[in-house]
């Protein structure tokens, strides 16, 4: 069963809004106060807190970062270079919807590998995610751009976002 993953994009959200959600990534665009007490609540519950920033990681001792590698021209470099002052951290990894992409960002050892996914061909993207799953170790995530049935894919997770999260 695919687990879930909370985009929060508005401030109007607090962690225990949220019932369903192993883990959270923060905006870039939230305000720093925030940001500070949204991760210091969720680590309170026990809840991984991510950003898509890795000065955010840092700043707020937040857990890991998401990072964006799905229009980079150079995986690996772009890849150790948000990387390297995330000690110990728990990195996740948007790709392009490629086979080849996706072995070039699973080359980096993040811990998750994130696809997006739009209604129109829903079908290949499902059939990428089955692909990745049966080839790599490395967790599988889904990140729909817009109503997709994520529950027809094979991905260890659901990136929603915190409007769509809120009521599950």
């Amino acid at each position: 069963m695919q687990k879930f993953i909370t985009f929060i994009k508005h401030e109007k959200f607090q962690p225990s809004d949220f019932k369903k959600v192993e883990c959270f990534i923060l905006s870039a665009d939230l305000t720093a106060d925030f940001k500070q007490k949204f991760a210091f609540n969720a680590q309170k519950e026990g809840k991984l807190v991510l950003s898509t920033s890795s000065m955010d990681c840092v700043t707020y001792g937040l857990d890991g970062v998401l990072l964006d590698l799905s229009k980079s021209e150079n995986i690996h470099g772009d890849y150790e270079n948000a990387v390297k002052s995330l000690k110990n951290k728990f990195v996740g990894v948007i790709c392009r919807n490629r086979r080849h992409e996706a072995m070039l960002c699973s080359e980096c050892e993040p811990d998750f590998v994130a696809f997006r996914a739009w209604q129109d061909g829903a079908d290949k993207i499902r059939e990428l995610t089955s692909w990745y799953a049966e080839m790599f170790l490395i967790q599988c995530a889904l990140l729909p751009m817009e109503k997709v049935d994520y529950a027809s894919f094979v991905t260890d997770f659901v990136i929603l976002d915190d409007e769509i999260c809120v009521t599950l």
